[in-house]
């Protein structure tokens, strides 16, 4: 049966596939009919992630530029093309105020949020793209656009993230559509210390009463990436369970940045 969203034959490489956010991604694009491959540090979780999904994958970090060559070059030889690039790997330390914040930490931020989707992007722009077309999804946050108690590395780098989605889509079109999606609160371990200690009043604080789960995200990247939304390049979609309309609801509302004002990380 052919796909609704014109993903048949078309192979997507996700970057922090094999788990969360990134392994739900995979998941469904493979339903969608796309051949994937994934990476992630962790070996075996890359193998397990391949096995699961009828692909292939890599081990490595995204921040090593070697890496990111490799992974480019390997995803041609294994399916001979590479449609689609899902940015997902990510990393939220330094974890507190700014004005602590470990200047070599802070650099290994933007390594990984920002500069390795750069990286791959021009990987992949040089050995197919420029030549067939494709499409990138970068997984950014909604937190990007506002502030926040004690992540504020992490927001400055995805704000850098969604700016450099736009910027790409204007550079890389007409051949290549760069857009980013922004999930809110979801249901992963890199998110837990925020949602764990109390879910339900946190849930009751997002106007659709619950946090997001990674298939959220993920219909959201594989809609964005497909023909259907073929004439979309440079757009920032929020899957967020309304937070962005929260100040319409009763100022009593519990609110993440309340929770991350209570809670450290564990």
């Amino acid at each position: 049966m052919t796909s609704p969203y014109g993903l048949d034959g078309r192979v997507a490489l996700v970057t922090g596939g094999t788990r969360g956010i990134g392994l739900a991604v995979a998941g469904a694009l493979v339903r969608a009919g796309a051949r994937v491959c994934v990476t992630a540090r962790d070996p075996d979780g890359v193998r397990r992630a391949a096995e699961g999904l009828g692909g292939v994958g890599l081990a490595g970090s995204v921040a090593d530029p070697a890496h990111l060559l490799a992974l480019t070059e390997f995803t041609l030889d294994a399916f001979g093309r590479v449609d689609i690039v899902v940015n997902n790997a990510a990393t939220n330390l330094p974890y507190g105020p700014l004005m602590n914040a470990d200047p070599d930490v802070w650099r290994e931020t933007f390594t990984v949020n920002v500069e390795a989707p750069l990286r791959l992007a021009q990987c992949v722009w040089r050995a197919w793209m420029r030549d067939h077309g494709g499409s990138v999804v970068n997984i950014c946050t909604e937190g990007a656009t506002h502030v926040g108690p004690n992540i504020g590395a992490y927001g400055t780098s995805k704000a850098a993230l969604l700016h450099l989605t736009r910027q790409l889509a204007g550079e890389l079109a007409p051949q290549v559509r760069v857009n980013s999606v922004s999930p809110g609160l979801v249901r992963t371990e890199m998110a837990r210390f925020v949602w764990e200690h109390d879910e339900d009043a946190v849930a009751a604080g997002l106007p659709l009463g619950r946090i997001g789960e990674p298939e959220d995200v993920a219909r959201a990247v594989v809609w964005l990436a497909s023909d259907a939304a073929e004439w979309i390049t440079g757009a920032d979609l929020v899957v967020d369970g309304g937070t962005r309309v929260r100040p319409a609801r009763a100022a009593t509302a519990y609110t993440v940045h309340e929770h991350l004002r209570r809670h450290e990380p564990t």
